[in-house]
């Protein structure tokens, strides 16, 4: 017998070669009935495979993540099964599922180039394959047997791939008159795919290097019901416009040129603007709390990060080393480092903690050009970090404070949260430190998370190498989720870095260290907080949040001391003395998104008012100086409502 751990930790003893399918028919026969398949350890499953020794499983379905990465990768090999068919002699590269749907780069027959208008074509052909029915069937092979078959049919991509698996399983995937290497997690059967909509084709370099050659990457989307995908679509409709690349060009908040380089973004005024304001938002809380703030240099000496484990653990996603004299430097990975620093620098007993220091530092990441989006993807990028290091007894505390602050942070925003406590896999060997102390950490993680009764779920798996942690998921004014904040337990770095303090019993102790980051990076959370306000953005963090329009050059004199009036209680105000008609001006303050418009003709010059306008509301009618004054005062504040 064996031992199969749920995800709500209950545990069901199965004969050894139970499969997924089963074990969802021992549940219910609604889940067996929608079950995609399973992730058995964090590898992924299909419902066939049988399970030999004890395992943490979850059954998958659409409605999860994990089940819409199966349904979708399966997905992607039937799109390959149909360019086979269409354009036979298509060499096919990789065909990962992404955040939302599919893509497969190919490499096409000679002559043959395929373009947006191809696209429907290529859809009815899969439909068509779908409706056969086909299994998703997986086969092992022996390297040797791998190499020879792609060598021989001429596929120099997949050769490259299975160069770098040796010593590892080699699988395939079977579905009607398409096989694919693959290493697994399928649907039962292509008939379960149901709706599709290839949305874009564009090219992309084999493995993201520009010294390789450019294939062809199609992406795609597909869903068990057409009302499903025509949601989709209506809710892409809507993300394009509120695309935060497009809306930061119009809006002028940042600007990305190729002179400064690739996912090196440049704050306009009107970015930073909102950047300074979120800053000190989270500075006065921060304050509150009891943190410290300390500025860290952007490099540091490359025996920091072996110390700490992000050199061997991250290599591959940091820059080179920089040769400086007879020692190597590195562009910043991780400020962590350089605040345990700070903590080693003096003795430290135990009524010094907890000592909670913040920072906005800046750290860098190599990311492929490939992979670069905006903001939402950089090389440089500013975490709002912060490392707290406390006593045992203090850790829970530290803990509840630290996700208090970050629900905080959402909550000012509108922005629902659910969270997931990020979990080791203990069939993976990546972590550092004893295992018993990670069951600790997750024990008391999970522990908080019950007393503050967060809506959470476990991902195993999902832990940083040195501890498991609370991420919070946000879903923005679309429906849509991003991960941000974080919340982790550390208790390999206090190891690796030697840190101690006297404790009340005159004994040398570790600490515990909290590592948090409620926006995570600005710039990531900068770029979903345009999106998620369409760049209407609340009064009290508009980058200009008033307009003063004068009707006609006589109203200029009038609105000039308004100006300085609003300016000096601290308000963000323009003036527009142009000569321009009125209509124009109005239009022009819309299109920049200035939450408010106060307009100025020789009527409210003789009565002294204005006309106040709201950005997409229109007209509020004649107002006092003391009363726009008293409005943008209860607005200029966090979690102010312009209803």
């Amino acid at each position: 017998m064996i031992q199969i751990t749920l995800p709500d930790g209950s545990k069901k003893e199965f004969n050894k070669g139970v499969t997924a399918f089963e074990i969802a028919s021992s549940i219910s026969e609604g889940l067996a009935r929608n079950a995609l398949g399973a992730v058995v350890d964090g590898e992924y499953y299909e419902l066939s495979r049988p399970i030999n020794q004890n395992s943490n499983v979850k059954i998958t379905t659409f409605n999860d993540d994990d089940g819409k990465q199966m349904y979708w990768h399966s997905s992607a090999h039937l799109m390959a099964e149909a360019l086979q068919v269409l354009y036979p002699g298509t060499k096919f590269g990789i065909g990962p599922a992404i955040e939302n749907g599919f893509y497969y780069d190919v490499d096409l027959p000679e002559g043959i180039k395929i373009t947006h208008e191809d696209l429907p074509n290529i859809e009815n052909k899969i439909k068509e394959l779908a409706k056969k029915n086909s299994n998703y069937d997986m086969s092992e092979s022996t390297w040797e047997e791998a190499y020879k078959y792609y060598s021989e049919v001429g596929n120099e991509y997949k050769v490259e791939l299975i160069e770098g698996l040796k010593g590892e399983k080699i699988t395939f995937c079977k579905q009607g008159e398409f096989i694919d290497l693959c290493r697994g997690g399928h649907i039962p059967n292509t008939g379960l795919i149901k709706a599709v909509k290839l949305l874009s084709v564009a090219g992309a370099y084999w493995r993201g290097n520009s010294d390789n050659k450019m294939m062809t990457r199609i992406y795609g989307i597909t869903f068990p019901k057409q009302k499903m995908l025509d949601e989709f679509i209506q809710l892409r409709e809507e993300a394009e416009k509120r695309d935060h690349r497009k809306l930061g060009r119009e809006l002028e908040l940042f600007m990305i040129t190729p002179n400064i380089g690739g996912g090196l973004p440049v704050w306009l005024p009107k970015g930073t603007t909102i950047r300074r304001i979120l800053e000190e938002f989270l500075k006065k809380e921060l304050l509150r709390r009891g943190y410290q703030e300390v500025i860290t240099p952007h490099i540091g000496n490359l025996n920091l990060y072996k110390t700490s484990g992000h050199y061997p653990y991250y290599s591959d996603s940091q820059y080179a080393p920089i040769k400086v004299e007879d020692e190597e430097y590195m562009l910043k990975p991780m400020n962590c480092p350089h605040h345990h620093q700070i903590y080693a620098s003096k003795p430290r007993s135990y009524r010094d903690l907890p000592l909670r220091l913040a920072e906005f530092g800046t750290v860098y990441r190599y990311e492929q050009s490939g992979e670069l989006s905006g903001l939402s993807r950089v090389r440089g990028f500013t975490q709002d970090d912060a490392h707290i290091y406390c006593t045992h007894e203090q850790l829970k505390d530290e803990l509840i404070n630290a996700v208090d602050l970050t629900q905080l942070v959402f909550n000012t925003f509108g922005m629902q949260v659910s969270t997931r406590l990020s979990f080791r896999d203990d069939n993976k060997d990546k972590y550092a430190g004893d295992p018993e102390v990670w069951e600790l950490a997750q024990k008391e993680i999970k522990e908080v998370a019950d007393m503050m009764e967060l809506d959470y779920f476990i991902g195993i798996g999902e832990a940083s190498f040195y501890g498991p942690k609370i991420d919070f998921i946000v879903r923005d004014a679309i429906g849509r989720k991003w991960q941000l904040g974080t919340v982790q337990v550390d208790y390999v770095m206090p190891e690796r870095f030697e840190l101690e303090y006297m404790g009340s019993d005159n004994q040398k102790h570790r600490p515990i260290i909290i590592h948090r980051a409620p926006f995570g990076s600005m710039e990531r959370f900068i770029s979903i907080l345009i999106e998620h306000f369409a760049g209407n953005f609340p009064f009290w963090i508009a980058p200009i949040q008033i307009s003063i329009l004068p009707i006609g050059q006589n109203q200029n004199e009038y609105c000039q001391e308004l100006y300085d009036k609003l300016y000096s209680l601290g308000f963000r105000v323009e003036i527009d003395t142009r000569n321009e008609k009125i209509n124009r001006k109005i239009a022009e303050s819309e299109q920049m998104k200035v939450p408010f418009s106060v307009i100025v003709g020789q009527k409210e010059q003789e009565t002294n008012t204005v006309s106040l306008r709201q950005h997409g509301k229109g007209d509020l009618g004649k107002k006092s100086i003391d009363e726009i004054i008293n409005l943008f005062n209860e607005l200029n504040k966090p979690n102010s409502n312009l209803d």
